[in-house]
């Protein structure tokens, strides 16, 4: 994957999955600030089209480790993840 280049919906799909996709909008994101989209999320297409359009609405760090996947900086998670 060419990150530099921002991810596509159908990468983000794929990277989501079956996960809460919430999770990886960036809550410091002026946009997702100014939508309230804590309080009232966008659906998941328009989140999907909304974080391909502007990789900074990711939530990043993305660390993946076979199924697992962690999101946003927490050093004790990390630690667990990386050395389990």
């Amino acid at each position: 994957m060419d990150l530099s280049r921002g991810l596509s919906v159908e990468e983000l799909e794929a990277l989501i999955g079956e996960r809460d996709y919430t999770q990886f909008l960036n809550p410091k994101h002026p946009l997702y600030r100014e939508r309230k989209m804590k309080q009232n999320p966008p659906s998941r297409a328009e989140a999907l089209r909304l974080m391909a359009k502007d990789p900074n609405l990711i939530r990043r760090p993305i660390l993946v480790k076979g199924k697992r996947l962690l999101t946003g900086f927490a050093q004790e998670e990390y630690e667990r993840l990386v050395k389990g």
